[in-house]
């Protein structure tokens, strides 16, 4: 099956992500990417999972992070069904 216009673009971008090779490249490619918002947004995210998959309670992740319970559900849901919060994030 062929994809969308869209979806290479998409991929074309992962695929650009998984050349990154250094923090600073990263940063400089998020940069120019993403507005400071969205990259605050993003850690934030990430920051909610890691407290998630160590084990603390919604409450707790509230109490310690910068993100709406709308947000922080969407998280768990992808904690817990998701692939990439678990592979990433655990155990780091």
């Amino acid at each position: 099956m062929t994809q969308s216009p869209k979806q290479e673009r998409i991929q074309q971008l992962y695929e650009i992500i998984t050349k990154i090779d250094s923090i600073d490249d990263c940063r400089a490619l998020f940069e120019d990417l993403c507005t400071i918002k969205e990259v605050e947004n993003m850690a934030e995210r990430c920051y909610a999972a890691k407290l998630l998959l160590a084990g603390n309670t919604y409450n707790q992740v509230m109490a310690q992070a910068d993100i709406s319970s709308a947000t922080l559900s969407r998280v768990s849901r992808c904690v817990q069904y998701g692939r990439g919060y678990s592979k990433l994030l655990k155990e780091e």
